[in-house]
């Protein structure tokens, strides 16, 4: 990764920024929340093949049930799953 001189933002920076900038009617605390963000990240990993000790890193988390919480696959990535039970049989 190049090195642009910028500074990384924090994660308490980067949550009350999103705050501040989607906040209902300027009210602090209303507006986007920074970690829902993580789970779509996490299901878009894992329909992609990232296995769960990859999913634990990129997220942070320290016990595998944490990561199951923010994985959501959706109802194509479970079908396509699914279908490697029985490849060409179109009835499953």
């Amino acid at each position: 990764m190049p090195d642009t001189g910028l500074v990384r933002l924090s994660y308490g920076q980067a949550r009350a920024l999103l705050d501040a900038h989607t906040a209902v009617g300027g009210v602090p605390g209303t507006g986007w929340d920074l970690h829902e963000y993580r789970h779509p990240g996490s299901t878009h990993l894992g329909e992609a093949g990232a296995g769960l000790p990859m999913l634990m890193a990129k997220s942070r988390h320290k016990k595998s049930e944490n990561v199951r919480r923010c994985f959501h696959p959706s109802a194509e990535a479970i079908a396509e799953v699914t279908s490697l039970l029985a490849p060409g049989d179109s009835r499953r």
